[in-house]
């Protein structure tokens, strides 16, 4: 790939969320790949701490309910929103897949936990420009809740949950993306 098409990718690279997914499933060779590329983020000391938990056909509809559950159950009474809860249930259901980001922290804490959470967040930008390249929308999610999920999740002993990705097919011509002027956040030393 030439430093261009890698440019145009990552500027292409937006959050599209569950409701502009199409009804379509995501092919499990692609799936795969977008795993494929996620265990290739830089990593130090090799601890690789990225787990993920892949969520697709009838475990959308468990985890829609978890999610949902999850948020009528930790949401003080006058904080509650039926119109929330509602929307918490479906978006799982609204995508082809959604992807449980977990992060392994190193048994000998040989590095900062900072260290393997930025790993992590690594793998997941190369995962969210894979499904750019392939046409796939995806964002990532941070519910309070989830960091409760571990039995849920089936996480194993040192893991912990960082987010849910959503992923789905969706027509991008509508994103448009902004950023602020980079030289406002450079001092040249």
């Amino acid at each position: 790939m030439d430093a261009k098409k890698l440019t145009t990718l990552i500027r292409k690279r937006r959050a599209v969320f569950p409701n502009m997914y199409q009804e379509r499933s995501i092919e499990k060779d692609i799936l795969l790949e977008i795993l494929e590329n996620a265990n290739w983020a830089p990593t130090h000391r090799h601890t690789e701490p990225w787990r993920f938990k892949v969520y697709q056909g009838e475990s959308l509809k468990t985890l829609s309910e978890y999610l949902g559950d999850a948020y009528k159950n930790n949401t003080p009474p006058d904080k509650y929103l039926e119109r929330k809860f509602k929307k918490t249930r479906k978006k799982p259901l609204q995508s082809a897949c959604v992807i449980a980001i977990c992060m392994k922290r190193d048994e000998e804490e040989r590095i900062p936990e900072e260290e393997e959470i930025a790993s992590v967040a690594m793998a997941v930008q190369n995962m969210w420009l894979t499904c750019t390249a392939h046409g796939i929308g995806a964002y990532w999610s941070s519910p309070k809740y989830i960091y409760q999920a571990g039995e849920e999740l089936g996480l194993e002993k040192g893991e912990r949950c960082l987010g849910l990705f959503y992923m789905g097919y969706a027509d991008g011509s509508q994103l448009v993306g902004k950023r602020g002027n980079i030289h406002e956040k450079v001092r040249w030393m």
